[in-house]
């Protein structure tokens, strides 16, 4: 009986030694103000600890916090799964220690998905008990609110704004060109005349000799109605001796 007592202790001793060493994990959630009310989130809540070959689940707990069990060495990526919060993901490096008879050495370190592995991002500190803190990205957010009606924001619209200005300056221009001083008003009316958009104006209508004339500031003023109407006031009308002198050919 002692015998067979020995060979058991002997046996429990051997499967002791190879198997391999196991750890703790603690993910802890952060609170106010990265995480208003913890409480608050969903039973469903629940992270996953995950390697080639490996997987683990743990539920979140009344303390707000996943806890993982037997964890052996390795390198795990560690996600949250929540309805209504997005949290970052986090690389897990599970190591054996260098000195014998201590537990396994766990680092923590942020990762970003779609990059190499071995990038790394900020170090996140490990307490005691092989807890760590994880981080919350946002809320997330399944409906997009409808705009409503702005009159200011149509205002504010580039499109508008160049209408506007555009509508000012083409209904003050002739109202500035009235006020201005007769001799500086002579002097801009003669560069309107050479001005070269008025020959590509004129090309582009077929109208070169028409268009080279056409002053547009004076037209806008209403001064080529007034000099027309002063024209037409001076043109002398025929003579009366002139015709006379036609009926008389006309009869010979």
């Amino acid at each position: 009986m002692r015998l067979l007592h020995h060979l058991l202790l002997l046996g429990t001793a051997a499967l002791t030694l190879a198997a391999p060493k196991t750890t703790t994990l603690t993910l802890l959630l952060p609170g106010p103000p990265f995480l208003p009310n913890p409480n608050a989130l969903p039973p469903s809540t629940h992270a996953t600890l995950s390697a080639l070959g490996t997987h683990h689940s743990a539920p979140l707990s009344v303390a707000n916090a996943f806890t993982f069990s037997n964890v052996s060495a390795g390198s795990y990526l560690l996600d949250v799964f929540c309805a209504t919060h997005a949290f970052a993901p986090l690389r897990v490096d599970v190591a054996v220690s260098a000195q014998e008879g201590q537990d396994l050495l766990v680092r923590v370190w942020e990762t970003y998905r779609g990059n190499d592995w071995d990038n790394k991002g900020e170090s996140v500190k490990v307490g005691e008990g092989n807890a760590f803190e994880g981080r919350v990205v946002g809320g997330k957010g399944y409906f997009v609110e409808r705009s409503k009606f702005n009159a200011f924001a149509i205002l504010k619209s580039p499109m508008i704004l160049l209408g506007l200005v555009s509508m000012g300056i083409f209904l003050g221009l002739p109202y500035l060109v009235d006020n201005m001083d007769p001799e500086m008003r002579a002097e801009w009316e003669e560069r309107q005349k050479t001005n070269p958009m008025n020959n590509i104006m004129g090309a582009a209508t077929g109208q070169s000799g028409a268009a080279g004339g056409f002053d547009m500031a004076a037209f806008l003023a209403g001064s080529a109605k007034k000099e027309d109407s002063s024209a037409e006031a001076v043109a002398p009308g025929p003579s009366k001796g002139s015709g006379n002198g036609g009926g008389k050919k006309g009869k010979r």
